[in-house]
């Protein structure tokens, strides 16, 4: 069980749907729910919980984008991750079409092992749902998700369906990989060192734009930059093979940005005990290509805190070993360099960036 994708837009208005017999459901011993806790709280229980299970075969576990398992003597292992997206959380059928949704799903399961250096070799699929689903939206979730594996070159090996209670729709996908060619071992969140370099592998913030704009009934436009914000918020497609080429040319420490820029990049600091600078003239250049879309002030804080955006975020040794089409976006300091007062975290312009402030949490928002 990993850190999941949500988007930095997911219908705001559906956050609260579940019922009170369900919270009262969710409540321990103590009070406390999943909302109160969030994502990373919950996260923290579960991986308790889980510390005692046998873990011979488990060479990365739960943490990073994706699990490592070993398979026998002289195998690199098998990385695995999964996700899970559902009807009004995690998309509206008012926005989104059931082939957009399959693009999609594939693309947040690659995503996370690209961030491991990895490349996908199968994906198994689950769809839960109403009996009453036109069989035509489960045809159309299919093509996308052929077409997003097709782009990928990974093949579906199988999956099951189940039924569910009226009007709910999941689909789930599972992602097996392996390490790409040439990379030795896995690229972790943890590696990251002071003195190297913090860099993007494409754009940020497109999702987060996209989802402002539905969120304002901006369905279609012809300005560039909207258009641009609204495809890669309903369909996301990344370069997924810059994952390998960052782990062959000595990336450090890497994640799949899909929960924000500073959410995600202090997961990175946070598991390397470091503070991230990030370099003003970088996020301003970045917000300037979304500005026409939604402004400057907008287009900033979607660059900071927009999720579901799935290009790679990673460190590198020093801005020559930074892979071309990348873009660097800051350096790696010593957590000593902010006092220690603060611990690890991102930082712009002398300040820590609260990583609660952007971004999505499944539980907290």
């Amino acid at each position: 069980m990993h850190e999941s994708d949500h988007p930095a837009g997911a219908p705001r208005g559906s956050k609260n749907h579940l019922s009170t017999g369900v919270v009262h459901a969710q409540r321990g011993a103590d009070g406390r729910t999943l909302g109160g806790s969030g994502e990373d709280g919950v996260l923290r229980e579960v991986f308790a919980t889980l510390a005692g299970l046998p873990d011979d075969g488990v060479l990365v576990g739960p943490g990073d984008d994706a699990a490592l398992l070993r398979l026998s003597e002289g195998t690199a292992g098998v990385l695995t991750t999964t996700d899970t997206m559902v009807r009004d959380r995690d998309w509206r059928d008012d926005w989104s079409s059931a082939q957009d949704v399959g693009i999609k799903i594939v693309t947040q399961n690659l995503a996370d092992l690209a961030a491991m250096g990895g490349v996908g070799t199968g994906l198994l699929v689950t769809l839960v749902a109403d009996p009453d689903l036109p069989l035509r939206w489960a045809r159309d979730l299919t093509a996308g998700i052929a077409e997003g594996a097709g782009l990928a070159g990974v093949p579906v090996i199988g999956g099951d369906l189940s039924s569910a209670a009226a009007g709910v729709v999941m689909v789930s996908v599972t992602a097996l990989g392996e390490l790409g060619d040439g990379v030795a071992a896995p690229v972790l969140r943890s590696g990251a060192r002071a003195g190297e370099v913090l860099a993007v592998s494409g754009a940020l913030g497109r999702s987060g734009t996209g989802w402002r704009l539905l969120e304002q009934g901006v369905l279609a436009a012809d300005e560039p930059a909207a258009r641009s914000a609204l495809e890669h918020h309903r369909r996301p497609l990344t370069d997924l093979g810059q994952g390998p080429i960052a782990a062959r040319v000595g990336a450090s420490a890497m994640i799949d940005v899909s929960d924000g820029l500073v959410r995600d990049g202090d997961r990175i600091a946070r598991a390397s005990r470091v503070r991230l600078d990030l370099l003003p003239y970088a996020v301003e250049h970045l917000a300037a290509h979304l500005a026409p879309a939604v402004g400057g002030e907008e287009a900033f804080r979607q660059v900071l805190g927009g999720g579901e955006e799935h290009e790679l975020l990673a460190t590198f040794p020093d801005e020559a070993s930074v892979p071309a089409g990348w873009t660097v976006l800051g350096r790696v300091r010593d957590v000593a360099d902010a006092g220690g007062e603060q611990g690890p975290g991102v930082w712009l312009d002398g300040a820590r960036l609260d990583p609660s402030g952007g971004g999505w949490d499944h539980f907290g928002g």
